[in-house]
């Protein structure tokens, strides 16, 4: 059980881990944690690799602070009766400063989803206000609608978001990104399997009517992608391609 005084629920084992392998990460769900009830703030705060929190109920916010590896799983209980995709399951400034791991949220977040992510990826079921801003890295996937100037200073990382309703572009800051159709099969790939990760971990009803669906439901994606990520992007497959010129050149 846990309740909304508990703050920093992980953050602690965490340390401990991280100081007895040396900074070495763990083999994966190598400790599986299961919660039920109302978290505090920080749930999962810097959880290191190898571990899983997972939360049946509901939790405060900055969930996955500085996420570290691990992976954070969250969605409603059981016996509750709010549909998830409509309801908010987690606070605001969730996944700030996210450096890697995972995280999958069956419900809404609330404001500034996935500040300062520079690794993280996660599925979460809609966001408030700024989500994915000064973003820098990891990807993100939203099956639901956003609040508004998403993208804000987003220079890395990409985003997948359902735009079922066509509205989505008047809620992105289109300063520093480019709005693109999910057509790449590299592209359809990594957000399937993220969607089917999602499915998986939370029992997501959403996610696997869009996974049942998928021809159709993959023409509502938008993919965020950042101007600075895509110019970076193209100079590295540029130098990519020059050294292996030179190494058939070479013999």
């Amino acid at each position: 059980p846990v309740v909304n005084t508990n703050r920093v629920v992980g953050t602690m084992l965490s340390h401990e881990l991280a100081k007895a392998n040396q900074g070495r990460p763990l083999a994966d769900d190598t400790v599986h944690i299961k919660l039920e009830g109302s978290a505090g703030q920080s749930l999962a705060a810097w959880l290191y690799s190898g571990v899983t929190i997972e939360l049946e109920g509901d939790a405060n916010d900055y969930a996955g602070k500085g996420l570290s590896g691990g992976r954070l799983i969250l969605y409603p209980a059981k016996n509750s009766s709010i549909v998830a995709q409509d309801n908010i399951i987690v606070g605001n400034t969730v996944l700030y400063g996210a450096t890697s791991g995972e995280a999958y949220f069956r419900g809404i977040a609330a404001e500034r989803f996935c500040v300062r992510n520079s690794g993280a990826n996660t599925v979460v079921e809609g966001v408030g206000d700024h989500g994915c801003e000064y973003m820098t890295g990891g990807r993100v996937v939203i099956i639901g609608e956003t609040g508004v100037n998403f993208a804000a200073g987003m220079s890395g990382g990409i985003a997948y978001v359902l735009d079922e309703k066509r509205y989505f572009e008047n809620n992105c800051n289109l300063d520093m990104v480019d709005l693109e159709l999910v057509d790449d099969t590299q592209d359809e790939e990594e957000l399937l399997g993220m969607l089917n990760k999602h499915a998986f971990h939370t029992g997501s009803k959403k996610a696997k009517a869009i996974i049942e669906n998928w021809e159709e439901s993959k023409r509502m994606f938008v993919k965020v992608f950042p101007i600075e990520y895509r110019r970076v992007l193209g100079k590295m497959i540029r130098a990519d391609a020059d050294v292996e010129r030179q190494e058939v050149i070479n013999g």
